[in-house]
């Protein structure tokens, strides 16, 4: 989601902007109570930046629902939408919204579009090794770093250390890039947003899961790499940004990715098939109420993402038909 998009969305949810920088809940989340006759099996098929999370909610659901089997496959958001049109999974986590040929695939098959809600929110992170001294990144730097078309508009392209300020040791050190491949929604998200919806160097090592570019980065002292928050360890340092040069740079602070001063936050989405004309299953009812009340939303808080409010719940449960009593 644009920025601006973004920002208006959360821009009713000031009492939780205010305090989230210390991971609060909005208070209103409501405590997720059980009903009975609940059993059958799940399937979710998508996002590799929201396996952890699914994990933590499938697990949170089971204790719930002993008679319950959840099964989670998290390969890359793209892998979502085939699966949901193929009927071979109730849930398709996406760390991006469908794009229109997706949706357009989906409509062809069922005679509707698919529905999805919000569950968490990202600040998807620029990490650096721990060692990197590297204070702020504009986007036209990340931009020149990671793309060969440089369509954010500047006039060299950024190669080593000391093209983005870096002195000593770091000046002649050439930058080594680690992101995703093109089944990830979080690379199609920064192609979009970080790169101006331009192309990828060559030269970017692609991995297969978020946690592999983490991983690489910590492992390269003069690398440099994208992934969701989620992902943060302590080998690695995420790099504040600021949109422009001469703008104020911002952390991947909860405060600073509910604002939307963080310039690439973002929603994180399930999908699911929901006939406008019929109720959702009990089922997947309940799994999205759990995952949407007070005891899902500390799980997303403990997977490492920032929680939605209790006005988007409402917003979300509404969209699907499901009451929120």
């Amino acid at each position: 989601m644009k920025l601006k998009t973004f920002a208006a969305v959360l821009a009713t949810n000031a009492a939780l902007i205010t305090s989230a920088g210390a991971f609060d809940l909005d208070p209103a989340l409501p405590t997720y109570k059980s009903v009975s006759g609940i059993s059958g099996q799940l399937k979710s098929i998508g996002s590799d930046t929201l396996n952890n999370e699914m994990t933590l909610w499938a697990e949170g659901f089971k204790a719930k629902y002993p008679n319950v089997k959840i099964e989670i496959e998290g390969k890359g958001s793209s892998t979502a939408p085939p699966a949901l049109v193929e009927g071979t999974s109730q849930f398709g986590p996406m760390s991006r919204p469908m794009k229109a040929k997706e949706i357009e695939a989906f409509e062809k098959k069922y005679g509707y579009k698919p529905s999805s809600f919000q569950v968490a929110i990202d600040a998807l992170a620029v990490y650096v090794n721990k060692d990197n001294p590297l204070k702020c990144l504009t986007l036209q730097q990340v931009d020149g770093i990671f793309s060969k078309s440089r369509k954010g508009g500047l006039n060299k392209d950024i190669t080593t250390w000391g093209d983005v300020g870096l002195t000593g040791e770091w000046a002649a050190k050439p930058i080594s890039l680690y992101g995703r491949n093109s089944a990830s929604g979080t690379y199609g998200y920064f192609k979009e947003v970080a790169l101006f919806e331009g192309d990828y160097k060559d030269q970017v090592k692609e991995q297969p899961g978020s946690s592999a570019v983490v991983q690489g980065v910590a492992s390269d002292k003069f690398a440099i790499g994208y992934s969701g928050i989620g992902y943060k360890t302590a080998d690695v340092r995420a790099v504040p940004l600021a949109v422009k040069a001469g703008d104020k740079c911002y952390d991947t602070s909860a405060e600073n990715a509910y604002s939307g001063n963080y310039p690439i936050a973002r929603f994180l989405y399930i999908y699911v098939n929901r006939n406008p004309n019929q109720p959702l299953d009990p089922l997947r009812a309940e799994f999205i109420k759990y995952a949407l009340s007070k005891q899902g939303q500390t799980d997303t808080i403990k997977g490492g993402y920032y929680p939605i409010t209790n006005s988007l719940r409402l917003e979300n449960l509404k969209a699907l038909g499901i009451s929120a009593n």
